[in-house]
């Protein structure tokens, strides 16, 4: 008897479906704090779907509206949208007195979302917070009594707040004099493509935000063009102009990168077409560092190490022996990771705690009569050291290009130093240098023979992929020099048109002094700039700045 897995049940609530405005007009329906609304009979229908729409319409005031046509048909939308604002007003004022109760369903509403957890956990929190009241502050139970937390309230306030950051984001938009995108586009647990964009812009006074701008689901095919239609929509629904977009940033997918057809040719194009300069297109940082890593030599170690893993922990009983195991031991660790292919970090960790636990892992494996071979074998095991010890240094470096806030110039300096460490540790291993690999130094001084130019080679490897890999971000070096130090940037590798200004700049001492006394600062380039005398105009353009 076979057995199938399950399908997992499509939910509409995840699709992100949009209000339509000709709703408006053909079925007597709004958006009304982000839920469809009819204006005669004011019932809320639950997903933007326009089927639903239509059925609702058809069914309970199809006849009595159809003599309204035209402009009488306008007039009367236009008046039931009066009376439903008035009607909320009315609501509003009535409310006034628990404005603290809805001020803490708001909050808790926030923190549901932000922990990921269901609706319906707001009223397990409101059953807690009552039950507590009645212990520390009884007199003031029945105020904590007026909180709604029900799962349609906590929806109806999740979507608020979404609806409110958004506008948030949209009003700052305005004010941008340059603005830059970043896209990445991957397929969720239902194995629906997710399209993540992400908007970074600068106003005159340097002030930098960045927030995520929409993640649209696309249910077709993920080919550049649909991409390029919804990256055009976002950004027109933002009031986004064309003209202040200077920049993109992809994962490098075909899709997006294809010379002709792809999407950054199609941003191209239409800024062209626009008549605007053509924009900086980069791959993301990060994900190129991954995609580096990924060129060593390591199927011979994480196969032995993955099903050595699986073994321990796939079966319950044998799990819970490996560690009474440790225990026993009084080993310095409680168990073993797992692997995750998709976590870029996740490799380093588990290469690491296996290195670490590998006496142990070899005596319970052959004590339940499964010796792994190769944690006898001193090359094999080298090969693990060397990996462990690469692997923790690209952790590093993953772990220093993240964060919110940081320039490309920041970014691409930590690159550039690890490759420089690579022409290092190239050098050290040919000389049998083990100074900056703890692990493999800890086999050799237990006996195990080292041959430094085996891992000579995957160096070299890994240094070359670095350098093919950053080719777009060497091209912008000098730019990012700029931003580094002005002060010592040669005048002929700058734009022509901050050439002039930049010679003032270097030669004028106070300046100097100043950019001096705030290079500590996080935003020392925003703060900086924004002090300039007016006779910089260039350099204190936001749009180069950016």
């Amino acid at each position: 008897m076979s057995s199938s897995k399950p399908a997992v049940k499509r939910r509409v609530g995840d699709e992100h479906r949009q209000f339509q405005e000709k709703w408006e007009t053909q079925y007597f329906f709004i958006e009304h704090r982000g839920i469809p609304t009819c204006l005669i009979c004011t019932e809320k229908l639950a997903v933007h779907k326009e089927y639903n729409v239509k059925r609702h319409y058809s069914t309970k005031h199809a006849e009595e509206c159809a003599k309204y046509q035209g402009d009488k048909r306008a007039k009367r939308i236009a008046s039931l949208k009066a009376c439903l604002l008035k009607q909320q007003d009315f609501f509003k004022k009535a409310t006034k007195e628990n404005i603290a109760a809805v001020e803490a369903s708001y909050m808790v509403s926030e923190m549901i979302a932000k922990a990921g957890k269901p609706f319906t956990e707001g009223e397990f929190v409101k059953k807690c917070i009552l039950q507590a009241a009645s212990i520390i502050c009884p007199e003031k139970k029945s105020q904590f009594s007026n909180m709604s937390l029900s799962a349609n309230t906590v929806a109806e306030r999740i979507s608020d707040l979404s609806s409110d950051i958004y506008q948030q984001l949209c009003e700052k938009a305005k004010c941008f004099d340059a603005y830059s995108v970043a896209l990445d586009e991957s397929t969720d647990i239902t194995d629906t493509a997710q399209l993540t964009i992400y908007l970074r812009g600068v106003d005159s006074n340097f002030e930098v935000t960045e927030e995520l701008l929409t993640v649209i689901p696309m249910h077709g095919r993920t080919t550049a063009n649909e991409i390029f239609r919804q990256l055009c929509d976002a950004i027109e629904n933002a009031g986004l102009p064309w003209k202040r977009f200077v920049g993109i940033t992809t994962d490098g997918a075909p899709s997006m990168t294809g010379r002709k057809n792809g999407l950054v040719a199609l941003v191209q194009r239409k800024l062209e077409e626009e008549g605007v300069e053509e924009a900086i297109a980069l791959h993301c940082i990060i994900h190129q560092q991954a995609l580096c890593s990924k060129c060593l030599r390591c199927d011979n170690v994480m196969s032995v190490v993955v099903n050595c893993v699986n073994q321990i922990r796939s079966r319950g009983l044998k799990h819970r022996r490996f560690r009474a195991f440790l225990e026993e031991m009084e080993s310095e660790y409680e168990d073993v990771l797992y692997f995750t292919e998709v976590r870029w970090l996740s490799r380093g960790n588990v290469l690491k705690r296996f290195f670490e636990l590998r006496e142990e892992v070899k005596a319970f494996m052959e004590k339940d009569g499964k010796a792994v071979p190769e944690l006898s074998d001193h090359k094999w095991l080298m090969d693990l050291a060397f990996l462990v010890d690469i692997t923790h240094e690209l952790n590093i470096l993953n772990t220093k290009l993240q964060g919110q806030g940081q320039r490309g110039s920041a970014a691409y300096d930590n690159v550039r130093a690890f490759s420089t460490k690579l022409v290092l540790w190239k050098a050290q291993l040919s000389q049998t240098n083990l100074c900056h690999f703890p692990a493999c130094k800890t086999l050799v001084d237990a006996g195990t023979p080292f041959s430094g130019e085996k891992y000579v080679d995957d160096i070299l490897k890994l240094q070359t992929e670095f350098d093919h890999r950053f080719e777009d971000f060497k091209t912008h070096r000098a730019t990012f020099q700029i931003f580094a130090d002005p002060f010592t940037f040669d005048v002929q590798d700058a734009p022509p048109v901050i050439q002039m200004e930049l010679i003032d700049l270097q030669c004028n001492s106070d300046l100097k002094a100043k950019f001096r006394e705030i290079s500590g600062k996080a935003d020392k380039y925003g703060q900086f700039l924004r002090e300039l005398p007016p006779n910089f105009p260039e350099l204190s353009c936001s749009d180069f700045y950016f």
